[in-house]
């Protein structure tokens, strides 16, 4: 960390036992710099232009279609493919071996060659292999109900039911978006230099949102196809609410554990831009797009379906805390000098309020938060360096990681779950210890329990001793000494959570991972997945601008 981060960190940042707290990482919502919205202002400032390049598709829907992206910097384009499958093949685990949808971001052009070569291979998906100008390679399936819903009755010249639609809020749902030079696709650092996507999941996230043109266009296909002159397109409010869905398992959990420089990057970003706001003095012109933004989240709030009761509940304890704060704004605009005063008189509502308060600050400061989108990539380096004492480890253990080894791992509470892959798909699972197999392919997840080893173990010796020999002693503990070191010396540092807990929740990785992206509409469908929603409320192609879409609501009837 370098002496300006540092200093800053000490003196602005909220503490990391606050923001890295599992529970408050499971409530973060989209903000203006989630990378959804990064793309779309950004997309909106350089004007990016996207057109149908090509569209071979049978009058059921099936075939190919192809989206070309021109950037001030370069040339893109999306290839998508639809095949035709079985109800029973409809399959949102990582096991599918068939999709509705397989799509592919290409750098450069698409000749006949590389088009055939895409047909044979991205349907495939996993099983394929691709070409490195490749850059994104993902698969979708419908939501058959809203989609032949919206087919049927836009044939009929007829908008669709609105609450059809809610129940939803997507016609085309992916399973995985992968990028990062998997099955043959281009690695990131291909992408590092390059001007239009050297942020991290730009690519991803902008595949997804040339798909959610695609799955408009394609209903608006086949009603003209079935309905001739008769058909009509969906009203505009309705194509803007419709966004993409995702769902996601317990396959994305590990990539935070694995990954957590990125994490301490994203969160550190995200606190600078919120330190930004938050030591600026309360401005009464924010009052109304404030108060807008929590009315629109409340409603929001109301809209969303989940058949998670815990959801629904922690939902409607947001709205009732929410109502009361939009209707006392008066008064805490009167108590508070600065927005940071704003948030503590919030301390006592539930997370997911806060959160949401936190999201609506940021978005009415864009001339203090946008700044910090272009800080969401780092090293992942994890380093040890030379000359430190046994004592040094200790200290920072001590100072950074308490939520480790205050922990009994002594007791099987602590230690109930064991993290595994399975054999046929690499899919990541959890298993009941001394009870389930797979635990000989147990993953090294658990950060916590090794940290706690690894400081009992600091203690039985000189503190003194060099690292290095304590190292040589003990090669097991090279990983974790070279992670703690690193960690503990970033400004938010590790994920404060121990995964084996009995009680543990997998969700709250999913959930922060999601809201980082700029997901929306939370909907867990048990404690190991979740469906979501992407650019819902999103600009559609032609109205792509850099204005607000926070909290997608459902428009009212009659209104276009």
């Amino acid at each position: 960390m370098d002496a300006h981060r540092s200093t800053y960190a000490e003196t602005h940042l909220r503490k990391p036992e606050i923001v890295m707290a599992p529970e408050r990482l499971g409530a973060m919502h989209q903000n203006r710099i989630s990378f959804v919205r990064s793309l779309i202002r950004k997309m909106a400032q350089q004007e990016w232009q996207v057109t149908k390049h090509e569209w071979q598709l049978s009058p059921q829907g099936f075939g190919h279609v192809i989206y070309k992206l021109v950037t001030p910097n370069d040339t893109y384009h999306l290839v998508v493919f639809c095949d035709e499958i079985a109800d029973e093949e409809r399959n949102d685990r990582v096991i599918a071996e068939k999709w509705d949808v397989t799509f592919a971001l290409v750098l450069g052009e698409v000749n006949v060659d590389l088009l055939s070569r895409l047909k044979a291979n991205v349907p495939l998906q996993e099983a394929g292999r691709n070409p490195n100008n490749v850059l994104v390679l993902a698969r979708a399936n419908k939501s058959v109900r809203v989609f032949e819903h919206l087919v049927s009755h836009l044939a009929k010249g007829e908008q669709p039911n609105q609450k059809e639609l809610a129940e939803v809020g997507y016609i085309l749902r992916t399973t995985a978006v992968y990028g990062n030079g998997k099955f043959g696709i281009a690695d990131f650092k291909l992408l590092e230099n390059n001007a239009d996507f050297n942020q991290s999941f730009s690519a991803q996230m902008c595949a997804v949102y040339l798909l959610r043109q695609f799955s408009l266009d394609w209903v608006h296909y086949l009603a003209t196809e079935q309905g001739g002159e008769d058909a009509v397109y969906l009203d505009r409010q309705l194509q803007r609410y419709l966004g993409v869905g995702n769902a996601t398992g317990l396959g994305m959990a590990p990539y935070l554990i694995n990954h957590p420089c990125i994490v301490d990057q994203w969160m550190f970003a995200r606190e600078m831009a919120l330190a930004e706001v938050l030591h600026n003095r309360v401005s009464l012109n924010k009052k109304e797009p404030l108060n807008y933004l929590l009315k629109k989240a409340v409603l929001h709030l109301e809209q969303v379906m989940t058949i998670n009761e815990t959801q629904d509940n922690l939902n409607n304890i947001a709205v009732s805390e929410l109502k009361e704060l939009t209707n006392n704004l008066d008064n805490v605009f009167g108590l508070s000098l600065t927005w940071k005063d704003v948030v503590t008189q919030s301390h006592s509502m539930s997370l997911e309020a806060q959160e949401i308060l936190l999201s609506c600050l940021m978005e009415v400061n864009p001339e203090l938060v946008d700044r910090f989108e272009e800080q969401m990539n780092c090293s992942e380096t994890l380093s040890l360096p030379s000359g430190k004492k046994v004592q040094d480890l200790r200290v920072t253990i001590e100072n950074c990681y308490q939520w480790a080894i205050k922990t009994d791992f002594t007791k099987p509470e602590n230690n109930y779950w064991f993290w595994y892959r399975s054999q046929d798909k690499e899919e990541p699972r959890l298993g009941i210890r001394g009870k389930e197999k797979g635990e000989d392919r147990e993953l090294p997840l658990d950060i916590g329990r090794q940290v706690y080893r690894l400081y009992h173990s600091l203690l039985k010796c000189d503190k003194k001793l060099s690292l290095a020999e304590f190292l040589v002693e003990h090669p097991k503990y090279r990983a974790i000494a070279r992670r703690v070191w690193t960690l503990g010396h970033k400004a938010m540092g590790d994920i404060q959570m121990n995964v084996l807990h009995k009680s543990s929740l997998p969700m709250h990785l999913l959930r922060c991972k999601l809201a980082v992206f700029g997901a929306t509409k939370f909907d867990p469908r048990s404690d190991r997945w979740v469906r979501v929603t992407f650019f819902q409320g999103a600009p559609l192609l032609d109205e792509v601008h850099d204005g607000e879409w926070l909290f997608p609501l459902l428009p009212v009837e009659g209104e276009s």
